[in-house]
């Protein structure tokens, strides 16, 4: 045992002794910048600096913490010298330095820098999702969407494209695609404040065609006004229906049910009629990776399970469910295990 210690020792040390002053200072202040102490990784970042000024990786984790400080310009200068390298942390640079532009209000520049990084780098989630954000930031929602759109094929598992193409899909009064997307993103990321904001986002859309009068409880309006190309579009039968689940509530049939069965109910119900209207073998990004996927999961028998994870950072009994039917939230992770979302 003694052995084993001395030689564990004389490893640790070796790895110490390895590892440049550079490499210490900077991995000491990205420790800084994680914990949001951005002045002292500064500090360390400019004496690793002084030692290599080439480095590109302090070049790049400085020009990260400028921009978290909003000096913008600073970040700027560090991003350029990676670039002008075009060696390591190249596209993280490409990143930092077109959100700077941004930020800087110099938008046309970010785009053209991005579109620059996505012929350099190809199809990068983060390239699409940063020049979707530009477009999103000036109301040009389609081309945000489509941009957007790209970056959740180039990867599927990056929680902020979804959330942001949902958004999107609001703004341009696309319900059903805004709800898969917002749903897809609280799977990602269900207890956060952007949860938050997505929960209450979807639960908005999903009432939104329904009025009930004060006066009269029972009196329920259904509002199925719709644009023109909602009425005609792929997606026209199933925004009468979400209009008509919510109006269910009032229905004998429910009478009873709390709103956390409702909502695992209608949430089932709409993604299986997407399922069956996904006969039709529709194409693109709604048919081949987010209809497949919910429709598959409404017929898994998890739904309660993931209604109440995704409610988690709006509603208050979500945890303590989850806490209190543990069985049923291993049975929803062992499934999401066995069938992830894929482009079909």
């Amino acid at each position: 045992m003694r052995n084993f210690c001395i030689i564990v020792l004389v490893l640790l040390s070796n790895c110490l002794l390895a590892q440049s002053p550079v490499d210490s200072l900077v991995q000491l202040g990205i420790q800084f910048h994680d914990n949001g102490q951005y002045d002292k990784a500064i500090k360390l970042y400019q004496k690793a600096l002084e030692i290599d000024p080439a480095s590109p990786l302090t070049n790049y984790e400085i020009a990260l913490t400028y921009m978290h400080t909003k000096d913008y310009a600073n970040s700027i200068k560090h991003s350029d010298i990676v670039i002008e390298q075009k060696g390591q942390n190249l596209l993280q640079a490409y990143v930092t330095k077109g959100s700077c532009l941004d930020y800087l209000g110099k938008t046309d520049e970010s785009i053209r820098l991005f579109e620059e990084g996505i012929r350099k780098f190809g199809d990068h989630h983060l390239l699409y999702y940063n020049l979707g954000f530009n477009y999103y930031r000036l109301k040009n929602y389609e081309k945000a969407q489509e941009i957007f759109t790209k970056a959740v094929k180039a990867n599927p598992a990056h929680a902020s494209s979804h959330l942001l193409l949902g958004f999107t899909m609001e703004d341009l009064d696309q319900k059903v695609q805004s709800l898969l997307c917002l749903h897809y993103f609280l799977l990602l990321e269900p207890n956060t404040e952007r949860a938050k904001t997505a929960f209450n986002s979807l639960r908005k859309q999903f009432r939104g065609n329904v009025k009930v009068r004060k006066d009269n409880p029972d009196n329920i309006n259904i509002n199925i006004l719709m644009n023109g190309d909602q009425k005609d579009s792929e997606f026209g039968a199933a925004e009468l229906m979400i209009s008509m689940l919510e109006a269910s509530k009032s229905l004998e049939e429910n009478e009873g049910k709390t709103d956390d069965e409702l909502f695992t109910g209608n949430s089932a119900y709409f993604f299986k009629m997407l399922g069956e209207l996904n006969r039709k073998k529709n194409k693109g990004l709604w048919w081949d990776f987010y209809i497949p996927f919910f429709d598959k999961l409404a017929q898994s028998g998890n739904m309660d399970a993931y209604c109440h994870y995704i409610s988690q950072s709006s509603d208050d009994t979500a945890m303590e469910w989850l806490q209190n039917n543990r069985s049923k939230t291993e049975q929803l992770e062992a499934w999401l295990k066995e069938n992830p979302a894929h482009l079909q």
